[in-house]
């Protein structure tokens, strides 16, 4: 059984969908997930260490990063992630010129921690639909079995 974190940033509610929905899906797999949000429950850099998975979910809009997410950012240049899996997912808008720097920036500051980056980053365009929905479950399937084969 794997431990993972889901940890998002929502605007609109839209990434906030897709994170209940990989983390069904992964508690459904009999795994352990803890559910945060950067708003309203954030949890310390350093804890990322306690997991073996981490899936970061974010909206992205014009700025590479979301506020609520840039303190957590900085402070993951303390943290080594060998040996950790990490994914990223969300809400994307094709209206902007880059689409979804958010998890592009999440993943590669995973990398520079020593990460292991999930190779599908998983971008919604706005709010999911039934599809995205079961891409989200699909996304969290790969997820687990890259994870299993660390």
């Amino acid at each position: 059984m794997a431990k993972v974190l889901v940890l998002y940033a929502s605007l609109t509610g839209s990434t906030e969908v897709m994170a209940e929905t990989i983390s069904d899906y992964i508690k459904n797999q009999n795994h352990e997930v803890d559910f945060k949000s950067f708003d309203f429950e954030p949890i310390p850099a350093k804890e990322l260490v306690n997991y073996d998975g981490i899936l970061f979910g974010s909206y992205s809009w014009d700025d590479d990063i979301p506020f609520e997410v840039e303190d957590f950012y900085q402070d993951m240049d303390d943290v080594d992630l060998s040996g950790k899996l990490v994914g990223t997912f969300g809400s994307c808008d094709s209206y902007y010129d880059i689409y979804g720097p958010a998890l592009d920036t999440l993943a590669s500051k995973s990398e520079e921690r020593n990460a292991t980056i999930y190779e599908e980053k998983l971008k919604v365009e706005l709010e999911p639909d039934d599809q995205d929905i079961e891409h989200c479950e699909k996304f969290a399937a790969g997820f687990l079995q890259q994870l299993a084969t660390k």
